[in-house]
């Protein structure tokens, strides 16, 4: 099919979580298309850049600096040719497009943007659990713990567990005592239900299904530090059933299907 927009000087990439099959069709032909491939080779496979056309450039940004990858983007450019620039997962987040926009404008450079599946979203499904469930939870929070990027004291992990609603953490696969101490200053006990998804989408691929109290000793026994997301459920805590949901409940009547009163 084609695509019935322009293509801009720059794509920035969502890449998903590194199987090359959950790559967009959009994200795929942005890559298919491009003069130069630039991408975070630490987190995107490189089998993920499959379909490139000949003589493209692929390059490994792992190494460069912003200025270093804006340098190369705009040789690019200014010869005439089009840019994928790679990110792993989807660029919005904990990505850096932002600032590298910025420098695209100041040179009134055309970029858009192409969603990718991020780790939690692939992570749920890897382990078959939804993310909320009616009457139980209805809302996700997306956060991680402080690091050498530092969280905003209002976004300490402990407040925002305290809501007992789901919570993807990333980039903290290797502070699970930390992520134990902070759930448990929330009020959260050791059976609280938790999915450690490590290099999801990718050849090594691990689930684990455990309890909180059981988090650490999984993650060093089995070296799951780098690319590693948890999921705490701690709405699934106990027996409960689930609820149905209403949207095709028979009573539940909407615009394309009328209520069964019987």
């Amino acid at each position: 099919m084609a695509d019935p927009h322009p293509r801009p000087a720059v794509s920035f990439v969502g890449a998903g979580p590194g199987d090359p099959e959950l790559v967009t069709l959009k994200a795929a032909r942005r890559i298919a298309e491009a003069d130069l491939v630039l991408y975070a080779g630490s987190l995107v496979p490189r089998e993920t850049l499959q379909g490139t056309k000949a003589g493209a450039r692929i390059a490994d940004s792992a190494s460069m600096t912003l200025e270093e990858t804006h340098a190369m983007i705009m040789e690019t450019v200014r010869n005439g040719g089009v840019v994928a620039r790679v990110h792993t997962g989807d660029p919005s987040l904990y990505g850096a497009v932002r600032e590298q926009a910025a420098l695209l404008d100041a040179e009134n450079v055309s970029y858009e943007i192409v969603p990718g599946v991020t780790a939690a979203f692939a992570a749920a499904a890897a382990a078959k659990v939804g993310l909320t469930e009616p009457e139980r939870t209805q809302t996700v929070i997306i956060s991680r713990l402080a690091g050498r990027t530092p969280v905003p004291e209002r976004e300490r992990l402990a407040a925002l567990a305290a809501h007992g609603c789901t919570i993807a953490v990333y980039l903290s696969g290797e502070k699970p005592e930390e992520l134990q101490e902070a759930l448990h200053a929330a009020g959260l006990d050791d059976d609280t239900p938790i999915v450690v998804a490590h290099k999801v989408g990718q050849p090594e691929e691990s689930i684990h299904h455990v309890r909180l109290g059981e988090v650490a000793e999984l993650v060093r026994g089995r070296s799951l530090t780098r690319q590693t997301v948890y999921l705490v459920l701690p709405w699934q805590t106990g027996n409960a059933e689930a609820a149905r949901s209403r949207l095709y409940a028979p009573e539940f009547g909407h615009g394309c299907r009328p209520a069964d009163d019987d």
